[in-house]
């Protein structure tokens, strides 16, 4: 079959199609002939190498989430699988490819209404916005500012933040087309990437969720308001800076907290109750989806050459043909 592998790790230019071998399930997986492939920044640093002290090797097939119908079983694995169309996490690689290994656990059946690009561009970002609210303490009436908000995560954080009763939500981005689009989302205050450039936007934040990190996150600390919290959720652009604490200690007296958030602390029966209630959202409308552009599989270099370029709002989704 055809697969993405990362033959080496750096530019988009390292993605290679090659041809290996269908996989085989294990006891408890199913194997997903594949018809949509989520493109997330994960992928992208895991293929930059800068993960590489995190155990990940170039030959990697990256992608951790896929859409299509399960083919396969493996033993002590319930044969009502086969035939079903599904959403699957694959882990952190084997999904850009024309079938994919996923645990049962990690698998959720497509309701009719919600495509299989649809539920790609929803399946792990939903999960992520929803939890890491709840993880920031997120309550009615407070302001909210999501830094980076034009991938897939932040879109949703916006919307969930918006529809959750927030005072305000700022967002982050890197143009004024793109805050125009946000606004369409439910943010009410565009900023630039220093989170600047609206003189009508709150001076500071009951809460922030950071899908961006790196260098700059320091100085987001200081656009919390008193008993305001940093959630990061994402660390598109690095870990951030070492001495990270020493900002965190000099705003001792306005007691603020970080913190990180993996949904891999969610339990599997939550993370599969929240993905349902959002697939059937998504279904009949009520949480409607941004999708930047539906690329074959063979196209991954361009797909992450976009995301390179800053190019993409929403999600890339690549399909095999």
């Amino acid at each position: 079959m055809k697969a993405v592998v990362i033959k080496a790790f750096g530019g988009p230019e390292g993605l290679s199609v090659v041809d290996v071998p269908a996989p085989e399930p294990g006891e408890g997986e199913v194997v997903v002939a594949v018809e949509a492939i989520g493109v997330g920044g994960v992928d992208a640093l895991i293929r930059s190498g800068s993960l590489a002290t995190w155990g990940f090797r170039e030959g990697l097939v990256p992608g951790s989430e896929v859409a299509g119908t399960v083919v396969a079983v493996g033993p002590d694995t319930e044969s009502s699988w086969i035939g079903q169309r599904v959403w699957a996490f694959t882990g952190l690689g084997g999904g850009y490819a024309e079938q994919a290994i996923a645990a049962v656990e990690d698998v959720v059946p497509l309701p009719a209404g919600l495509s299989a690009a649809g539920s790609v561009t929803l399946g792990s970002s939903g999960i992520v916005a929803h939890f890491g609210l709840k993880h920031a303490h997120f309550s009615p009436g407070e302001s909210v500012l999501v830094r980076g908000a034009a991938g897939s995560i932040g879109i949703l954080a916006v919307r969930l933040a918006a529809r959750g009763g927030a005072s305000a939500v700022a967002v982050t981005t890197s143009s004024a087309a793109r805050g125009e689009l946000l606004r369409e989302v439910g943010a009410t205050h565009v900023l630039d990437r220093s989170g600047s450039g609206d003189a009508t936007a709150p001076p500071a934040y009951d809460l922030i969720i950071d899908v961006v990190a790196g260098p700059e996150l320091p100085a987001f600390l200081d656009k919390l308001r008193p008993n305001g919290r940093l959630v990061a959720v994402g660390a598109i652009a690095g870990p951030p800076p070492a001495d990270l604490g020493i900002t965190l200690m000099a705003n001792f007296r306005k007691s603020l907290s970080f913190a990180t958030f993996s949904a891999d602390t969610v339990s599997p029966a939550d993370r599969r109750t929240v993905r349902t209630e959002q697939f059937a959202a998504a279904a009949d409308g009520r949480l409607p989806l941004v999708i930047h552009e539906q690329l074959p599989l063979d196209d991954a270099v361009l797909a992450h050459q976009k995301m390179e370029d800053g190019e993409v709002f929403g999600r890339i989704v690549l399909t095999p043909a």
